[in-house]
């Protein structure tokens, strides 16, 4: 008889392991080069030139502030902990198929400062320990404790993956141990969790490498009890002598615990916390086979994707509360749209996407990884955007670093680790979920099966996909159709098959033998995109979009501000590959008109409209502006 007591088991698509995934040629071998040969090293040399790297001297007294206390009282050297973690994390991904002596030395250096600080009874934090001893554990509100544990964690996941080594692992272990015998609902342990989510996807990692139920039910539990009644926060703000009320964000749907997280319908507050939450949410779905926890999954992701999220994959639109503030509130010149919130979307989606095959997940991993979160890297890989604007009138710059430097670290280990994302796989099935010229090798029900695209995405939609298992073997191989594309043809060794997605995804079951060619051909005219009506800032406007890129236009290409360009009803754009641009990219040319602003004088008003002459526009991929001279930049483009 069967128990109907016990939820249906989720049998996940496994992630291929990044380090089997070689980026040969092609738009993403530039990019993972760059990153590994200059973004990893510069990071560690501002680490140590930002005085970050200072505060792992526990043994000394400390040194003056690098970051200086906020009015708020908080100062970012709180949470300095969280980006030796990133760090480490990202250049453990480098370290799989590239060792570097040189790189582990200096990982290990700050492995062994942080095991020497670490107090006797696990706890780990470099702020508390040298500044405020006394103090730990008592704001949980604002003090991001756990999380900088969690992203140290992740690191020291990362870091044992890639060389064996169990220092690191260890010390974030006991650090684990200390915060379950702190925390939970047994008596005699503190009843909190931490405003800034992050700690509950690393302890899942942490569970998938030791198998230790315990690590899974700390995550369970900070997850479950987020929003519980009466606040956590409120007492622990009475207990510091504070008045709950004066609380800066007033309510704690800035922390996405205003109710417990299996109530929430529409994302609110801080757009990076919220979308750590979310995947460690569908994390924890799978590995407790909670339907009740995807199925909040589901009903957020659909109301960020359909309300709230950029053409470009950024998300956030407030500087305010560095997140959501209403549904289709999208200013283009003010989006706050944080690197790291495009970011942690790209690990949301990569999870739901690993519950259930569904284009509508990995179109949203695409659209940031070549838009809203790949603006957040210059293409010299050590330059930085932490705000992802839409529309700017010359004043934007990328900096080298910042006072806050969550984004570098985030956009790193994301592209350190991109291989994961392009392929899945489970017993009898192997998904694609993402193109570009790779070499791949994936585990498909214990056999192993060589992948070859060879490609010129993202500017062309051809691909050639070999397939060579170690011997003959059927499985379903799965085929992402991308949501932009409305025409597509496949065919396997000459052979059109069908092509009608379901689900965004064409799959096709066959015995596959080595040197099979699929031959995947996706359409890529230029399109004219239209915003939903209630996003009242793009009104009258269009986006351009080729395949999986969106374009702005740029002042440096054009004769004139892109705020003076307006489109023709047919604008007739063409496409042109120019191998000059930053690297070689796909171009827009199109016809435009120009405002002459100089006629008008000193007039500001006047009943005749502007007088507008002819012109020509050129449009570069969004993700590849402010790379060059400054000047004005503009997605959203006004159309007659």
């Amino acid at each position: 008889m069967t128990d109907l007591s016990t939820p249906p088991r989720i049998e996940r698509f496994v992630p291929a392991d990044h380090a089997s995934v070689d980026f040969t040629g092609g738009f993403w071998e530039s990019w993972t080069e760059t990153v590994r040969k200059v973004t990893v090293p510069t990071q560690h040399k501002r680490l140590d030139e930002e005085g970050f790297l200072e505060v792992l001297n526990f043994h000394l007294p400390p040194a003056p502030l690098a970051r200086p206390i906020q009015p708020s009282g908080l100062s970012m050297q709180h949470f300095f902990d969280s980006d030796f973690g990133k760090w480490i994390e990202a250049a453990s991904y480098t370290l799989r198929a590239h060792p570097n002596a040189d790189l582990e030395a200096k990982i290990d250096q700050i492995v062994e400062q942080l095991a020497q600080g670490q107090m006797d009874d696990g706890y780990l934090n470099s702020w508390f320990i040298r500044r405020e001893p006394d103090k730990r554990w008592t704001n949980l509100r604002d003090l991001h404790e756990m999380y900088s544990m969690g992203h140290l964690l992740e690191g020291a996941v990362a870091y044992f993956e890639a060389t064996g080594k169990r220092r690191f692992l260890d010390v974030m272990i006991k650090a684990v141990d200390h915060i379950i015998a702190t925390f939970g609902t047994e008596p005699g342990k503190l009843r909190g969790y931490d405003a800034h989510e992050e700690i509950e996807l690393a302890l899942v990692k942490l569970y998938r490498v030791t198998q230790d139920e315990r690590h899974l039910q700390l995550a369970q539990y900070f997850v479950n009890e987020r929003g519980q009644a009466p606040s956590y926060y409120d007492n622990e703000a009475r207990l510091r002598g504070e008045d709950p009320k004066d609380y800066v964000y007033k309510d704690y749907s800035y922390s996405q615990a205003h109710v417990p997280v299996r109530e929430q319908g529409e994302v609110v507050g801080h757009a990076v916390r919220a979308m750590y939450l979310f995947s460690a949410m569908a994390d924890l779905a799978v590995e407790t086979s909670d339907l009740t926890l995807l199925a909040a999954c589901n009903r957020l992701f659909d109301n960020l994707t359909q309300r709230q999220l950029y053409v470009t994959g950024g998300l956030g639109p407030s500087g305010t509360n560095e997140g959501f503030t209403r549904e289709y509130d999208l200013p283009n010149q003010t989006a706050y749209a944080e690197t790291c919130a495009a970011v942690a979307l790209a690990f949301w989606g990569h999870r739901m996407a690993q519950i259930e095959l569904d284009s509508r997940f990995t179109d949203q991993v695409e659209l940031v990884l070549f838009n809203g979160a790949l603006s957040g890297i210059s293409r010299d890989g050590e330059h930085y955007f932490y705000e992802n604007v839409l529309e700017s009138h010359g004043d934007n710059r990328r900096w080298k670093w910042h006072y806050c430097p969550c984004c570098p670290t985030n956009i790193a280990r994301l592209l350190a680790s991109l291989g994961s994302y392009f392929y899945t796989s489970k017993p009898g099935e192997l998904a694609v979920h993402l193109y570009g010229a790779n070499t791949a090798t994936v585990a498909v029900g214990g056999h192993k099966v060589v992948l070859q695209q060879d490609t010129r995405y993202p500017w062309e939609g051809d691909i050639a996909l070999t397939v060579t298992p170690e011997k003959p073997a059927a499985f379903t191989l799965h085929l992402r159709v991308p949501g932009w594309c409305e025409a597509a043809t496949i065919s396997v060794n000459g052979a059109n098959v069908q092509t009608t997605p379901i689900k965004g995804y064409v799959s096709i079951l066959r015995e596959w033998a080595a040197g099979d060619i699929v031959r995947v051909h996706f359409d890529m005219p230029v399109q004219m995109l239209h915003a939903n009506p209630l996003v009242t800032e793009d009104a009258g406007r269009v986006a351009l979009k080729r395949g999986p890129m969106v374009y702005c236009v740029e002042e440096v290409d054009n004769v004139a501000a892109p705020q003076l360009l307006k489109l023709p009803v047919d604008p007739q754009i063409s496409a042109r590959f120019d191998p000059d641009l930053l690297g070689g990219a796909t171009v827009l040319e199109g016809a435009a008109s120009q405002a002459m602003p100089a006629e008008w004088g000193t007039t500001l008003y006047r009943a005749v409209p502007p007088r507008y002459n002819p012109t020509r526009f050129i449009a570069i991929p969004y993700h590849l502006w402010a790379n060059r001279a400054p000047g004005g930049m503009q997605v959203w483009l006004r159309k007659e």
